[in-house]
């Protein structure tokens, strides 16, 4: 199992892209300075009036699809 940190700040107008569907993936970069692709509506429990923030652990299994997500802070 692979898990990944990033740090997210989507503003809420962003985030209505992907919850509409005209965009199905998040890229994001890791505390390590990688970049990720993961999907869209993973972040959907984590979603507010003002986009989704805070910090995120994703993981994923041995053949990179995705496992779960926990807010950090």
């Amino acid at each position: 199992m692979t898990q990944l940190v990033v740090s997210l700040n989507i503003s809420k107008t962003e985030y209505l892209k992907w919850y509409s569907g005209s965009a199905t993936t998040v890229t994001a970069k890791t505390q390590q300075g990688v970049s990720i692709n993961f999907p869209a509506n993973i972040l959907k429990p984590f979603i507010t009036h003002y986009g989704v923030q805070g910090v995120f652990e994703i993981e994923f299994d041995a053949d990179n699809r995705f496992v779960r997500v926990n807010r950090l802070q």
